[in-house]
């Protein structure tokens, strides 16, 4: 695992060596297509049926969705909203803790219910083989998280796999924890150099599965080893871009 996330590194230090080489329009075109796929994934594993161009729809063309509920509608808008507040703190150089993650919650819940107030009641995860802490557990593990998030030590990306697989394990809010905890994870990776990340819903059985096997026995290897695979595969769809420029000016250059 450390050999992997040590190549990932090393593709990443390349990424950002040369990732001013790519056209301004081509980097936004590959940031909205990643924003709306991901949005489009994120609320479809928790089961919004809105297809991948209805999300186009909604997020590029500003356009209403007939047929669709409102719910949905919103989940998608909200979602893209809080994937934008996300970029912009970290532009701004405003690092994750408890008010931005209540913040992120609460916007993805805008207009569905009331955000960024943690649970008062015991909940499960559907289909999970663990129970998540009780109702007066839970801060006592969410304290314990917020230090551990200040505090511990790990690689960026063992980092956001963490950040992400804890936070869902201890389900603070009575709803949109996964949404949440995936915005967690891409707030770690982006804040360290690195690129968000889209886990897809047909991947869904390895994902639960992977999160399932951290709550049961604390071990991240599973869910570590699908974010570094996401990771490198984003890393190598910029450099193929960056090196594509790079031989075409190569060539431009050798032309008599």
């Amino acid at each position: 695992m450390k050999d992997r996330l040590k190549k990932i590194e090393e593709k990443k230090i390349y990424y950002e060596k040369h990732k001013n080489i790519i056209p301004k329009l081509a980097l936004e075109k590959y940031e909205l297509d990643f924003a709306i796929r991901y949005t489009h994934e994120s609320t479809k594993i928790e089961g919004n049926t809105l297809s991948l161009i209805e999300n186009k729809l909604i997020i590029e063309d500003r356009m209403s969705i007939g047929g669709k509920s409102l719910r949905e509608v919103y989940e998608v808008e909200n979602h893209n909203k809080a994937f934008q507040y996300v970029k912009d703190n970290i532009k701004k150089g405003i690092g994750l803790d408890s008010n931005v993650i209540k913040d992120i919650h609460e916007i993805l819940m805008d207009n569905i219910i009331t955000g960024g107030i943690y649970r008062y009641v015991d909940v499960s995860i559907t289909g999970a083989s663990h129970k998540p802490p009780s109702r007066t557990e839970m801060h006592d593990r969410l304290n314990i998280f917020y230090y551990d998030l200040k505090n511990k030590v790990l690689n960026p990306i063992e980092k956001a796999s963490w950040v992400h697989a804890e936070f869902v394990a201890i389900h603070p809010f009575e709803d949109g924890n996964g949404r949440t905890s995936r915005m967690l994870m891409n707030y770690i990776l982006m804040e360290n150099g690195y690129l968000p990340v889209n886990i897809k819903s047909e991947d869904k059985i390895l994902y639960y599965e992977a999160l399932d096997e951290y709550g049961k026995n604390n071990n991240l290897d599973l869910f570590l080893e699908l974010v570094i695979n996401l990771e490198e595969e984003q890393l190598d769809t910029y450099i193929n871009l960056i090196e594509q420029i790079l031989e075409n000016n190569l060539t431009d250059n050798m032309e008599p």
